[in-house]
């Protein structure tokens, strides 16, 4: 962000701010930026609040093989994997790329979920393989994770690709199907619908057409999160993702809502340092709440509603978009 005009004054004002005075830090935003409260307007009428849900760093255990317990792929990009961008010949398109591949010489739409396990391409790119499908499938949609082997190395998976299909909620399929009720469709209630019913798991996990691809990383420093999409580690409880049409990666961000499954105030600054596939429009945004099985269990019941403030440089005119 300092290398952008707008930023250099704020950032090089922030190298002065004393680290751990409250007073100082508020003193700080307040001199420096200008809050801007993000909202929509789908009609005549105006909507400033919006859905903020959670998400986490999973870790599974998994093997570089494959055996009766690691049965689950996740991949690295596949070669036959195309990625068009049009922007040069449509600026409009700035930042939207097309995922696809060749049938003859025809682009035609990539590998669905349910179509990948067929594409000859995709053998040999399996990372690891782990021991949950439902697993695997939940760290494709976190984007990120840790994997345990089993000589107790642990390696990180971190974002690469995506097969180029919307992202579909399978919380929102089983209620379509009127299988579970809005309410029930948290990762809980997801997971122990599936569990009584293994027989549809890959029925439920193929309503989500989109597949995300990775790229190994070592785990250095465990206590360092994952890399969001501006490209630095996400930090538990303060970064969120969100939809950079509508607010841009690195800016900081007011988020009023409340904690899962509560009506207890959850108020603070956070920094939009990734963004995601069911991350779409404003306002909108996914908090992160680190690594572990308590960031999960807070993740899967978060679908609150919330409030955001951009905080924007003084004196700057607002991105357009």
């Amino acid at each position: 962000m300092r290398f952008r005009e707008e930023w250099v004054g704020p950032c090089a004002a922030a190298q002065a701010v004393p680290a751990g005075s409250d007073d100082s830090i508020r003193s700080y935003f307040e001199q420096n930026f200008e809050p801007f409260k993000v909202m929509r307007y789908p009609s005549a009428t105006r909507e400033d609040t919006g859905l903020v849900t959670g998400y986490y760093e999973p870790q599974l255990l998994g093997s570089r093989s494959p055996s009766p317990q690691f049965m689950a792929p996740l991949y690295a990009p596949p070669p036959d994997l195309l990625i068009i961008d049009l922007a040069s010949l449509y600026p409009e398109l700035k930042g939207k790329r097309l995922r696809g591949r060749l049938d003859g010489n025809r682009v035609v739409p990539y590998y669905s979920r349910a179509e990948l396990p067929l594409d000859p391409a995709i053998r040999g790119k399996e990372i690891v393989w782990v021991d949950n499908e439902l697993d695997a499938f939940m760290l494709q949609v976190q984007g990120s994770g840790r994997v345990q082997l089993p000589n107790g190395e642990i390696i990180r998976l971190q974002y690469a690709d995506q097969n180029g299909h919307p992202y579909r909620s399978i919380g929102r399929y089983l209620v379509d199907q009127g299988l579970l009720a809005q309410e029930q469709a948290t990762m809980p209630g997801i997971r122990e619908w599936l569990a009584a019913n293994p027989a549809r798991m890959r029925e439920v996990l193929n309503a989500n057409p989109s597949v995300v691809f990775f790229t190994e990383a070592p785990l250095d420093d465990p206590g360092i999160g994952p890399k969001g999409a501006q490209g630095v580690p996400l930090t538990a409880g303060r970064s969120i993702a969100v939809d950079p049409a509508f607010v841009p990666l690195g800016s900081p961000v007011f988020l009023s809502t409340t904690y899962p499954a509560s009506d207890d105030p959850l108020q603070r600054l956070v920094i939009a340092q990734d963004t995601g596939g069911a991350i779409n429009g404003a306002p909108r945004a996914d908090f992160f709440w680190g690594t572990g099985p308590q960031a999960a269990e807070l993740a899967g019941k978060m679908r609150q509603t919330g409030s955001m403030w951009l905080l924007w440089p003084r004196n700057v005119p607002l991105p357009s978009g």
